[in-house]
């Protein structure tokens, strides 16, 4: 069963960040036909962020305890409660407690399953969360997509339904053929607490790859919200232009975590990470000035950049603790990631609008290229 466990979990992660791609376009336009409204527009992620990223350490430390299979199943089977919720939605409120909910439900599909694969094939992690984490990004772009095709042919809420379908099958996938990790000696009463796994993370000595995978987070969070809003306003881009962006950041990310994993594996952690963060500095500064396609070109390389150093980062971290304590590491990793997720892109906006984006790139470059020092510097000091 174990050699058809990382293939079932990249089939259900697609299946569930299709069903994802498929209603994230249809949410903003849902909360204005019900609230008649721009106000409750943000609310739609924040209402998503804080149970994303407050539970992110009781979900791994559960999964530590009890067994990851059955939280990202559970997960699973929440996000097609979700789609119900959100189809049958009458209000604005209805909409902000899905968005709750899906917060809720994605946790293990972001964190634990990466744990559970790490557990199960502890010599080629890199590759198997690089692969896994490839099957997401696919199904989000594969998602997107196919809204447009979806939203020509139901003018009503029936995708939200396709959305709840994704999740029963994932649940299903999921149950049938993934394995448990072995959870440690039996009768031994070996149970991890939460205090362990932050013992255990003191002990990687290197608060820059912590630090690291905030800048991570912050620089996915841009790309989401801020760079597109700079290739519309100052690059001349029309809709059709931002959504290649988005196809391309995607597919970037994904054959990124799929090569970089594997080459971590065999080369180190450390020099994958740092290739990445140079990649990104190499992309995000020149983009300042680039225009059209050559826009395009450099954001591509900064995202290859950005998925590199995630795959490597998040298998750092979980190589870092003990086998029973692989679902919290991957929390924290996901916990930092949604501080610098929901903080850089404000702070950037905030920047641009003081000194110009211009500048402001280049800035960000200087910051990912102050990283890449702290990780050489570490990386010397461990030799």
């Amino acid at each position: 069963m174990k050699r058809t466990s990382s293939a079932a979990l990249c089939v259900a992660a697609f299946l569930q960040m299709a069903g994802v791609g498929l209603i994230v376009t249809l949410l903003p336009g849902r909360v204005m036909s019900l609230s008649h409204s721009m106000v409750w527009i943000g609310a739609i992620t924040s209402a998503f962020a804080v149970p994303f990223v407050l539970f992110q350490l009781p979900v791994g430390y559960l999964g530590d305890r009890y067994g990851y299979r059955i939280f990202i199943a559970a997960g699973y089977a929440l996000a097609s409660v979700v789609g119900l919720l959100y189809f049958r939605a009458g209000s604005v409120f209805g909409i902000l407690a899905g968005r709750a909910l899906q917060g809720l439900a994605e946790i293990p599909a972001w964190a634990v399953a990466p744990a559970l694969l790490s557990s199960l094939y502890p010599d080629t992690r890199g590759l198997v969360i690089g692969r896994y984490n490839a099957s997401f990004h696919l199904g989000l772009t594969a998602g997107s997509v196919a809204s447009v095709l979806a939203s020509a042919v139901w003018s009503g809420g029936e995708i939200f339904l396709l959305y709840s379908a994704a999740g029963v099958l994932s649940a299903v996938i999921v149950a049938l053929f993934v394995e448990e990790p072995a959870r440690g000696v039996p009768g031994s009463g070996e149970t991890p607490g939460c205090r362990d796994v932050f013992r255990a993370l003191r002990e990687i000595r290197t608060p820059s790859i912590l630090a690291g995978i905030c800048l991570y987070g912050g620089g996915y969070g841009m790309f989401l919200t801020v760079v597109p809003g700079v290739l519309l306003r100052e690059k001349g881009f029309g809709r059709s232009g931002v959504a290649v962006f988005f196809a391309l950041f995607y597919v970037a990310i994904s054959i990124a975590q799929v090569v970089a994993g594997r080459i971590s594996d065999r080369l180190g952690r450390n020099v994958t990470m740092r290739a990445g963060l140079l990649l990104v500095a190499a992309g995000i500064i020149p983009f300042a000035w680039a225009e059209g396609w050559t826009a395009l070109a450099f954001l591509t390389a900064a995202s290859l950049g950005l998925g590199a150093f995630c795959v490597s980062a998040m298998a750092s971290l979980v190589e870092a603790v003990p086998a029973t304590l692989k679902g919290s590491a991957s929390a924290v990793f996901y916990v930092l990631w949604g501080l610098g997720y929901f903080l850089a892109p404000p702070a950037l906006s905030a920047l641009g609008g003081a000194v110009g984006f211009r500048a402001a790139f280049p800035i960000v470059g200087a910051v990912v290229l102050a990283e890449f020092a702290a990780l050489w510097a570490n990386g010397r000091a461990g030799q």
